[in-house]
């Protein structure tokens, strides 16, 4: 054990101008990495860089300032960079040979993801039937986050086979609401209803103004579609519910009956004939 120990320190005496070079070859290395990080952040916060590349950009900047690392540690003390590249070469081709079809076709996908921008960092997009907000992008998974907080891990060649809608940040989009009324009613009773209802929801826009249609001719009603728009990306669950429930109200405060006439009619002959 004695041995052992006075071999260890007579290593130690014998290389520590190795690791005092190590140390400050890492600590320059660190400034480096900082000085870089705080560039890239600032450019983004001026909006200079979008946050998907100033988020690649940081990523790739700390990988390259390991490996320079690594490499100052390596020439310090004599190991050949090149047995540990040959190292690195053959356990990545063992690896990309139990996992090469999903894991390349994720990376593949993820490369056209990044180049083709379909959603960006921050944009929310309808995935799958439920609101999502994008939180990074990455070479195998696009990461993001649903309205109940919950981080969800997507692979990129799902994403390029999916239907997505993308709201943007700041885009404005129109919502709507559909009704239905009995034929004795007329129009401009429930447009001025529904355009009444659209008026007092908090998150719909003045301008451009609402509107409503007649977008169906049924058999016992006529459907009505009140169109707004708004710019609050992230509040559309809320101004949605929000809107159906104040329609809601404004049709039974002006006596418009929004049931299916077809199915009042049929419980209301079966009645008669009891």
């Amino acid at each position: 054990m004695n041995g052992f120990l006075d071999s260890c320190c007579e290593w130690l005496s014998a290389n520590w101008s190795r690791f005092v070079f190590s140390a400050i070859g890492a600590v320059i290395v660190y400034v480096v990495y900082k000085f870089f990080s705080r560039q890239i952040a600032r450019l983004k916060d001026q909006k200079k860089l979008e946050e998907s590349v100033a988020f690649g950009l940081a990523r790739a900047l700390k990988w390259v300032s390991f490996s320079v690392v690594l490499g100052v540690v390596f020439a310090q003390f004599g190991i050949e960079v090149g047995i540990i590249a040959g190292f690195l070469a053959l356990a990545g081709g063992t690896i990309i040979g139990f996992a090469a079809m999903n894991t390349i076709g994720n990376a593949i996908s993820g490369i056209i993801v990044m180049v083709s921008r379909p959603f960006r960092i921050g944009d929310r997009i309808l995935f799958n039937g439920k609101f999502v907000d994008v939180v990074a992008i990455d070479l195998i998974y696009t990461r993001m986050k649903t309205l109940d907080n919950v981080l969800i891990s997507v692979p990129n060649q799902v994403l390029l086979t999916s239907e997505i809608d993308n709201y943007g940040k700041k885009t404005l989009v129109r919502r709507s609401c559909s009704i239905t009324a009995g034929y004795e009613l007329t129009p401009e009773k429930v447009e001025k209803a529904l355009l009444e209802a659209a008026s007092q929801v908090e998150g719909l826009m003045k301008e451009p103004k609402p509107y409503v249609w007649i977008t169906g001719l049924q058999n016992f009603a006529v459907e009505y579609t009140v169109y707004a728009s708004t710019n609050q990306i992230k509040r559309l669950p809320e101004v949605d519910a929000a809107l159906r429930r104040t329609v809601l109200a404004t049709c039974r405060q002006h006596k418009i009956d929004i049931r299916t006439p077809r199915l009042i009619q049929r419980v209301e002959g079966n009645s008669e004939e009891n």
